[in-house]
């Protein structure tokens, strides 16, 4: 059996426009990560919430309302509703 079996491959442009860059690093958004794994951001957030102690700090954290309205403002994300009503997290790696 191949080592491919199985694996997607995502092409490099569509990862690259699902990255922003806040507070100093790479990010993308759950509701992104989310998308690429094929689960609801919803569900992603649920197991977040669920497993903390798997996320070390470094690895994830949430956007405030401020950085929500720059990246709208900045025409990064169409608007709030599209985080699905709650302060977004972002994942570092």
């Amino acid at each position: 059996m191949s080592d491919q079996a199985g694996s997607i491959a995502i092409p490099d442009e569509v990862l690259m426009n699902k990255i922003y860059l806040i507070r100093g690093q790479k990010v993308m958004l759950d509701s992104d990560l989310a998308e690429l794994f094929d689960v609801k951001a919803i569900r992603l957030r649920e197991q977040v919430k669920r497993n903390t102690d798997k996320f070390p700090v470094h690895f994830m954290f949430r956007l405030t309302s401020e950085e929500v309205e720059i990246m709208v403002s900045q025409n990064a994300i169409p608007s709030k509703q599209h985080l699905g009503g709650s302060l977004p997290y972002v994942f570092t790696e």
